[in-house]
């Protein structure tokens, strides 16, 4: 297992130095598997080879429409409205952030050109001059201070407020410049700024969606209909469980796009998806699944788009229920499910089996924890020393998508071996994470990207105590020594002491079992061979920017 993951991380270490996301076109790779819906009809005009322009004015490759067959729909236009991936696909073509992550995981400049550490526990930002929003309002530090307030009003109850969980308060110093006040220190400051969740709005629909809260409107209700950012492209449409139309910022601050217009169709079915790409009704297929790359690799005019992530794919229990809210029944299942079984045959091997919430490449994980191994003679062990010899019965949630349909069912079969009967329940994306966020839940199978490759999002969101339902922690953990790690971790600045703090926390979450960490899976894509510069990162972000129609 061990050179498995190093064969791994080199790829994708290989891969992220040379772009900042595996190019469309280049890779021909092996069938290597998101999005996480991890959070993942109609005739279009799909800006054929006839319409679409080669050349631009300044004698560089650009135009087109795009159109991408997605799995599952937006959830909300926000940037403090969910913290789902299929969102922050279509957020992050709208919005910017102060910071950006580099292909090496390292952070750069974004809306802000640099920034000091006047002290352990305050930053100054200071930003771009000149920059526009598309409605025409300027980016100051007012506008900066007006969103980073927003994120953490209770009334707005955002999901991603755990990003600025840290800061104590936000200053406006001058026109361009906003001083960020910590409670602690906090290392992962700079990389959760780079994050979709802090991304800037326009004042203007922040102002009109308080103004239509106070009159009784729901929380975002104008902002989804209206979003407006500084990004290089412009919001035009949404139609829920339909498809979402952004067309080129042609006044944007730095370099255009060169795409004319980006579609993001919902298609749920893989199959459709992939027949989609083979009538050119989309040049882009998401989540095509590993049992489809050979069908997309010999059929004429498309390729396969692979790259590593820094995603995991887990099963959760909800441990304030019974019978899980006792660690053995927990371990006991967690050791009854064959992960090699799972991977080798719904993944057709794409990624690496996971012995914890953290990919190789993320800061803090540690390749010396063990595991829970399969072992299903221990398991009925375990189960009968916690009173249950005779198993039990109970149900698995999950969405539509089809390698996590068809990971219930391996569950199922694997779970009756041990004396539990398992009821499968499928649901609509919307309703799976509004459901399992609130606890109604007993097992679900879900996904999570680690965006800021920190450990800190890897693992705070997901079992601090603080963070129950939405924001990540839909097993219901309650554990006083992993919030007191966790809690250290964020506010140690030394990166070895960091690093020894995650790995205590990582041996812990072995015995307690909150999850079953099932593995760090591969984004596998179709891709039409007229789409030129199209990527998606380590985090499951299309890299939409630098595409064109050739």
């Amino acid at each position: 297992m061990k050179s498995n993951k190093i064969l791994w991380l080199v790829s994708l270490l290989m891969m992220l130095s040379l772009v900042l996301a595996a190019c469309a076109g280049d890779g021909s790779g092996e069938p290597e598997e998101e999005s996480d819906n991890n959070e993942e009809t109609g005739s279009e005009d799909t800006g054929s080879e006839e319409e679409s322009e080669n050349e631009g004015d300044s004698g560089s490759a650009s135009g087109g429409d795009l159109v991408i067959a997605i799995p599952s729909d937006v959830v909300s236009m926000s940037t403090h409205g969910s913290n789902d991936v299929p969102s922050s696909n279509v957020q992050e073509n709208i919005y910017e952030t102060l910071t950006d992550l580099d292909e090496n995981q390292e952070v750069v400049p974004g809306l802000a050109e640099e920034w000091e550490e006047v002290d352990e526990t305050t930053w100054d930002f200071h930003l771009r001059e000149g920059v526009k929003f598309h409605d025409g309002a300027e980016l100051t530090a007012e506008v900066v201070k007006q969103n980073f307030d927003r994120l953490v009003d209770e009334e707005i109850a955002s999901p991603r407020a755990f990003l600025f969980e840290a800061v104590e308060s936000v200053e406006v110093v001058d026109d361009y410049t906003v001083r960020i006040n910590l409670k602690y220190p906090y290392a992962p400051l700079l990389a959760n700024l780079a994050h979709s969740g802090t991304a800037i709005m326009s004042p203007n629909i922040i102002e009109e969606d308080y103004a239509q809260m106070e009159e009784g409107g729901d929380v975002d209700a104008y902002i989804n209909q209206n979003p407006v950012g500084t990004g290089p492209f412009v919001y035009e449409s949404w139609e829920p469980g339909g498809q979402v139309v952004l067309s080129r910022n042609e006044n944007y601050w730095g370099e255009p796009a060169k795409l004319d217009t980006v579609t993001f169709k919902v298609v749920s079915e893989q199959s459709t998806r992939i027949a989609e790409l083979e009538t050119d009704a989309s040049h882009v297929a998401d989540a095509i699944g590993p049992n489809n790359v050979s069908r997309v690799e010999n059929t004429e005019g498309m390729s396969v788009l692979s790259s590593p992530s820094v995603s995991l794919s887990y099963v959760s229990f909800n441990v304030e229920k019974e019978p899980f809210d006792d660690p053995k029944v927990r371990q006991a299942i967690s050791m009854a499910v064959n992960k090699e079984e799972i991977i080798q045959g719904i993944y057709n091997g794409a990624g690496i089996p996971a012995i914890g919430p953290l990919a190789p490449p993320v800061f803090g994980y540690d390749e010396s924890v063990s595991g829970l191994e399969y072992d299903p003679e221990r398991a009925k062990e375990l189960l009968a020393e916690a009173g249950y010899e005779d198993g039990f019965s109970t149900t698995i949630w999950t969405n539509d998508n089809e390698q996590r349909v068809d990971t219930a069912v391996a569950i199922q079969n694997q779970l009756s071996e041990i004396g539990i009967d398992v009821e499968i329940e499928e649901l609509e994306w919307g309703a799976y994470l509004e459901r399992t966020a609130n606890g109604e839940h007993d097992m679900f199978i879900l996904g999570w990207s680690t965006v800021t490759s920190d450990a800190d999002y890897g693992m705070y969101p997901l079992f601090h105590s603080s963070q129950h339902g939405s924001p990540g922690n839909r097993s219901f953990l309650s554990n006083d020594e992993i919030d007191s790690i966790l809690d250290e971790a964020r506010r140690e600045t030394d990166p070895e002491a960091r690093k020894e703090l995650y790995s205590q926390a990582q041996e812990m979450l072995v015995e307690i079992a909150p999850m079953i960490y099932i593995h760090h899976q591969e984004y596998l894509l179709g891709v039409d061979e007229t789409v030129q510069d199209f990527g998606i990162d380590a985090q499951g972000i299309y890299q939409i920017k630098d595409a064109y129609i050739e």
